[in-house]
């Protein structure tokens, strides 16, 4: 009665179920990479935000890229704000997923170098071909609180860097890019600003990352390895209920016994 598992139907369904568990085994196995890569990011940003302040100097150099074990570490830099040369960064979203730009500006150190200060966030402007209307820098010598990060790629970000904007408008932060129009030396990396905090809470300063969630992963690889384990079982429920039935079609098509004589 098992011969039926022969047929084209059903030597099409167990393939299928063949290639399933599987896939299925390494998908729960991708979310389960993210899940832990997701738990070592939290635990590296909160380490890194309770970390003591350094100047910013001991942690980036002129041409220096940032690794990812120095992400979000609270960096000191003190100078002049370089208003002149500042710039925003487009389609960039607030606290609460507005649509807006980040102020970027130069803060030209006591040695004559740079470093590129993400100063927050600020509405679009009805005209995004203009200059938005942009909070003044403080003057004078400042120092800055801030938050330590990499140079901002397209591979790495998913953001493409357009060409032809209007002037002072970019869509990537990159030292590289930002020491050409400075004409000086800019060290690598950026600062997103924490401290001091900015007269009439315009820009808005950027808030921490998120390091407490660490999203669903672990239980998508849990329903995907519980699915891995339905196929077999599944294919068995079937091949019974496929044998009950033809059992129960081949006892109502046999014929009756003919009568006995008398």
């Amino acid at each position: 009665m098992y011969r039926f598992l022969l047929s084209r139907q059903w030597v099409i369904l167990t393939l299928i179920g063949l290639v399933l568990i599987p896939t299925m085994i390494e998908l729960g196995f991708w979310q389960l990479h993210r899940h832990q890569h997701r738990v070592a990011q939290n635990t590296l940003i909160a380490k890194n935000l309770r970390a003591k302040p350094v100047p910013v100097t001991e942690l980036t150099s002129p041409g220096h890229r940032v690794p990812s074990a120095d992400y979000w570490r609270r960096v000191t830099a003190t100078g002049t704000f370089d208003t002149a040369h500042e710039v925003v960064v487009r389609r960039r979203t607030s606290a609460d997923e507005r649509i807006g730009f980040h102020i970027l500006t130069p803060l030209v150190l006591a040695d004559g170098r740079a470093v590129l200060i993400n100063r927050g966030w600020i509405p679009t402007a009805a005209d995004q071909k203009a200059f938005p209307s942009v909070p003044p820098a403080p003057k004078g010598t400042v120092t800055v609180t801030g938050r330590l990060k990499a140079d901002e790629t397209t591979k790495a970000s998913g953001i493409k860097d357009l060409a032809g904007l209007p002037p002072r408008q970019i869509m990537l932060i990159s030292s590289a890019q930002q020491a050409k129009a400075l004409g000086r030396t800019v060290l690598g990396g950026y600062l997103e600003q924490t401290a001091p905090e900015p007269a009439g809470s315009s820009p808005e300063l950027i808030p921490d990352p998120d390091h407490d969630s660490i999203g669903s992963h672990m239980a998508y690889a849990v329903q995907w390895w519980l699915f891995t384990a339905s196929v077999p079982v599944g294919w068995v429920i079937l091949v019974r209920r496929e044998k009950r039935d033809r059992e129960a079609a081949a006892a109502q098509t046999a014929p009756e016994p003919a009568p006995a004589n008398v």
